[in-house]
């Protein structure tokens, strides 16, 4: 009998398409490795990690807050009674220095004032002595006496009887024509050539006055005073009271040789 051959399984059949090389199986360890990454997390692991978070960090910040306390509980009795005393002294030196600055405020608020309420009388004082010595405008109620007619007649003692009325009077500041009268003001020359203090001044003379009118007008008037002298002479004197009279004629300042202000 004729045996049919067998067929060669490793020789494929003429047409058919080559088999794939076969790829090695994979070891444990690579299985393990490829089980493990990339990691598959699911939704509820990684909410317990979240939880698990949080709940670390609050014990962390537990455990750092009760440090400073459980230094205290762990200190001697001696060293709390120190630390005490210490911040009592510490208080009692904040207390002192802020006593200490409301003194010293109090003391600056009250100084300013007095310093204030000073410069303001001594503004006004020098005000005051400006209108006596003459360096400074005046104003206030007051008259005006004018002299007019008989010029000639009319003499330099007779209009320095009437300065000597109204100082008398009270009047506080006085113009002759355009020359300030003051304390150590004199009148000199003759009927018709009258000066006040080496300054010419010619008719009609007018005497701006301040003062209390009620009582400067009466003093001119009284019998045989300045008004009836002065009609004697055939001249006439008119008095005009007024609530504003401006005296602006103003003296130099001058400094005196040898006088010195005393502190006393």
């Amino acid at each position: 009998m004729n045996s049919e051959p067998t067929p060669n399984n490793d020789n494929p059949p003429q047409g058919a398409p080559p088999a794939e090389p076969r790829r090695p199986s994979p070891t444990g360890r690579q299985r393990l490795i490829a089980g493990l990454w990339p990691p598959r997390i699911t939704r509820a692991q990684l909410i317990v990690a979240v939880l698990l978070f949080g709940l670390g960090l609050g014990l962390a910040i537990q455990v750092r807050s009760t440090s400073d306390d459980s230094t205290l509980r762990g200190a001697r009795q001696e060293d709390l009674v120190r630390i005490l005393d210490e911040l009592d002294d510490r208080t009692q030196r904040l207390e002192d220095e802020r006593s200490r600055l409301e003194a010293q405020r109090t003391e600056l608020e009250n100084s300013s004032d007095q310093a204030e309420e000073a410069r303001k009388q001594t503004l006004e004082r020098e005000r005051q002595l400006g209108i006596l010595a003459g360096t400074v405008a005046a104003q206030g109620p007051g008259i005006t006496l004018t002299i007019a007619g008989g010029a000639a007649a009319v003499e330099p003692d007779m209009l320095l009887d009437a300065i000597q009325e109204l100082r008398a009077a009270g009047a506080e500041a006085i113009q002759v024509n355009d020359v300030r009268v003051v304390a150590d003001t004199y009148f000199s020359g003759e009927a018709g050539a009258i000066e006040v203090d080496g300054r010419k001044i010619s008719a009609p003379y007018s005497f701006k006055v301040i003062g209390k009118p009620q009582d400067l007008e009466p003093a001119l008037n009284i019998p045989g005073g300045v008004v009836q002298t002065l009609e004697k002479e055939q001249a006439t004197a008119t008095v005009t009271r007024s609530e504003k009279i401006v005296v602006d004629a103003l003296r130099p300042a001058e400094r005196p040789d040898y006088a010195r202000s005393s502190p006393q």
